[in-house]
């Protein structure tokens, strides 16, 4: 992940370098930062799905359980979007 950033941010200093000055909007840093939270969401539901999978497996009473734990990393991109809007 660190790896993807750092190329993201060199590629934008090659091209400041190559045009003498980026243009750059300013709601860029709004939408990196909803990105990364969808990112960092997509990847923490992969290990929570597989996690709760497996217990609904074993004993079908964890189900809500699994499904609740299972939703709450999303419910940080809609608060990152919500602030986006507010500010």
């Amino acid at each position: 992940m660190i790896e993807f950033v750092t190329a993201f941010v060199s590629t934008l200093a090659l091209i400041a370098q190559q045009t003498g000055g980026v243009a750059v909007p300013p709601d860029t840093g709004a939408a990196i930062g909803v990105g990364l939270a969808a990112l960092g969401a997509g990847v923490a539901e992969g290990g929570i799905g597989a996690a709760a999978v497996g217990a609904i497996a074993e004993d079908e009473e964890f189900f809500g359980i699994g499904l609740l734990f299972t939703v709450i990393p999303e419910t940080l991109v809609i608060l990152a979007l919500v602030v986006i809007f507010i500010v």
